[in-house]
């Protein structure tokens, strides 16, 4: 029991000096407290309307002066803007300027005026202990600057002038057939807002240093050229030769020039998907142009074979071999031009399309079914000149060993073709405008004739024909020479492209048509080959109805002409209706019925005679005609 009550009183006695011990430290901290606040507020009252001490701004002890002395002594003592050098720099090229020069100055009232505050602003704590905590460790502030980037914009522009370059394109050009290539160059401008932000940068340290002037580059689309240069100048290197396959016909050729070719080269940009590029080729509608030319040339529809009809031996003899036709392909004859000129040939072979004819050389008559003469009609032409005789004679040499499909509709005029000097034909008397003038294919309506009235005899369909404006008496001729007027209003007139005359095998068998002229006996004979059906041609005139006399005679002056000169440039004709029927019949049944109905117009005679000619001359030549 009394170690146990010893043990505790040791125990009372510890914390009872334990307890003394922390009130006499707290009152010592207490006191401590006290004592650093009593001497905060004695330095916050000695400083009124001053700085705190120990304040610095870069460097410039302002300690225990007013704002306005503060202000004064930073400006004197801070020289950074006026003297400091900030270097801009770009590939070795540099450009010294002041801060200030660069819009960065000192904002001195604004830096005693922070200075001022430091420490009077802020919790409520922290502001009454301030003034003791700066005098007991001092501080350093920054001073309050101004950066004017319009200025420094200003400064950077200048630079710019003198380092930008604009971005070129690698260009092509052709001189003297000698082809330059220029090569691109990247362009450089001065990145703005990134050497200004750089700039502030170093100017915040107040001190000097260098800026290297930031610069964007762009690249050119297209920065070298020489290998196009290389294809271009091959081009250019030889003439260009176009021609076709070797089984064509020789001297089927065309040649350009290298100076043509420079005109016709296209150096062209294209701007693909990712990256753009320069093709080399030839202007496409250019050489469509050059090519459509050529297929003006060479293009030519397929030929049937012509042939004769041997009536001994009832066989087919050839007279003209058939012509395979052919066609320029324009549109794959550039691309082979193109592809082939930038593969470095110089001798390219034109892309042509073949089209045989339907009818080759070998062909029997048994096939085609040509067994007989169907049809033949002869007309006479007595009192023609010479040069209507050539155009008889060359218009019916178009039509000679011709041959007709079975259901075909024949047209005249596409295969008469051109009627032009050019061609065979020359000048005679032609109806045009109203008038019997002189032209270039006088006589072919003669053949017209005689082709409309064979398939008429013939039986067979008249699918288009028209009438001439009056009556001419070639048309009316027969054996003997003597007009035979039941002949009116059987006549046929062409007049390519527009007036036509056409008729229809409606046969099943091929025909064959053989044209003869005997220029002494002024005949032309046109025969039909084929095998007869056994049609039967019935036919009616109804013979000139409500004739119509000429008109008077019509006398007019021709400058060409010599004084008392008389010629005749038009004949009198009576104007008349007549009226063709014709019935074809086909195994004792009428097969079809047509009928062909023709107005003449009067014709008066037209006589010219030469300037100066005596009245009484021409008084008597018009009695004469009375």
């Amino acid at each position: 029991m009394r170690s146990t009550a010893n043990a505790k009183a040791a125990t009372f006695l510890w914390e009872a000096y334990l307890l003394q011990g922390l009130i006499a430290l707290i009152g010592g901290v207490g006191l401590f407290l006290v004592s650093l606040l009593v001497g905060s507020l004695l330095i916050a009252l000695l400083y009124t309307g001053r700085i705190y001490p120990k304040v610095q701004v870069a460097g410039v002890d302002l300690s225990g002066m007013t704002v306005e002395q503060a202000a004064q002594t930073l400006e004197q003592m801070v020289l950074y803007p006026q003297t400091g050098r900030i270097v801009l720099r770009d590939r070795g090229r540099i450009w010294s300027f002041h801060p200030v020069e660069l819009g960065f100055s000192l904002n001195a009232q604004q830096s005693a005026v922070a200075a001022y505050r430091f420490g009077r602003e802020g919790p409520v704590l922290s502001r009454i202990f301030a003034p003791l905590k700066i005098w007991l460790s001092g501080v350093q502030l920054s001073p309050r600057m101004t950066y004017d980037e319009r200025q420094a914009q200003g400064v950077l522009q200048k630079i710019a002038e003198e380092i930008e370059v604009p971005v070129t394109e690698a260009s092509l050009s052709i001189r003297n057939l000698e082809v330059e290539a220029v090569p691109g160059s990247v362009g450089r401008s001065l990145d703005f807002e990134g050497t200004l932000l750089a700039l502030r940068d170093q100017l915040s340290t107040l001190t000097d240093g260098i800026v290297e002037v930031r610069v964007k580059e762009q690249a050119p689309a297209i920065l070298d050229l020489s290998a196009q240069a290389e294809t271009l100048q091959r081009i250019l290197s030889a003439p260009l030769v176009l021609k076709l396959s070797p089984s064509a016909e020789e001297g089927s050729q065309w040649l350009y020039e290298p100076q043509e070719l420079a005109r016709m080269v296209a150096i062209e940009r294209v701007q693909g998907a990712a990256s753009a590029f320069v093709r080399i080729g030839l202007q496409e509608e250019r050489l469509r142009a050059e090519l459509e030319e050529i297929a003006a040339e060479i293009n030519r529809p397929p030929e049937n074979a012509r042939f004769i009809f041997n009536d001994e031996t009832r066989q087919l003899e050839v007279i003209q071999p058939a012509v395979i036709g052919r066609t320029l392909n324009i549109e794959q004859s550039i691309r082979v031009v193109e592809q082939r000129l930038l593969q470095g040939e110089h001798e390219i072979e034109l892309v042509v399309d073949t089209q045989p004819p339907t009818i080759g050389d070998s062909v029997t008559a048994e096939e085609l079914g040509i067994r007989e003469l169907v049809a033949s009609y002869t007309s006479y032409f007595y009192g023609s000149s010479a040069e209507r005789i050539q155009n008889i004679q060359t218009a019916a040499a178009r039509f000679h060993g011709v041959l007709v499909a079975p259901g075909e509709i024949f047209s005249m005029v596409d295969k008469l073709g051109d009627v032009s000097l050019d061609n065979g034909y020359t000048e005679a008397l032609i109806i045009f405008g109203g008038r019997t003038i002189k032209g270039v294919g006088g006589g072919v309506c003669q053949v017209s004739t005689t082709l409309f009235r064979t398939a008429f005899f013939g039986g067979y369909p008249i699918v288009e024909r028209h009438p001439h404006a009056y009556r001419v008496s070639y048309y009316e001729q027969t054996r003997s020479g003597a007009l035979d007027p039941n002949l009116a209003g059987l006549d046929a007139t062409v007049f390519a492209p527009v007036v036509d005359f056409k008729f229809k095998n409606d046969t099943p068998y091929w025909l064959l048509m053989e044209t003869y002229v005997n220029a002494p006996a002024r005949t032309l004979t046109w025969k039909f080959y084929s095998t007869s059906d056994g049609r039967v041609v019935e036919w009616q005139t109804s013979g000139p109805q409500y004739v119509v006399e000429p008109p008077q005679p019509l006398l007019q002056e021709n400058p060409e002409l010599a004084p008392n000169e008389i010629r005749q440039v038009d004949w009198a004709a009576e104007g008349a209706d007549i009226t063709v029927s014709r019935t074809v019949y086909k195994g004792g049944q009428i097969y079809f019925q047509d009928r062909f109905f023709t107005h003449y117009l009067p014709w008066r005679a037209v006589y010219e005679y030469g300037p100066g000619t005596d009245p009484e001359v021409l008084e008597a030549f018009l009695k004469n005609l009375e």
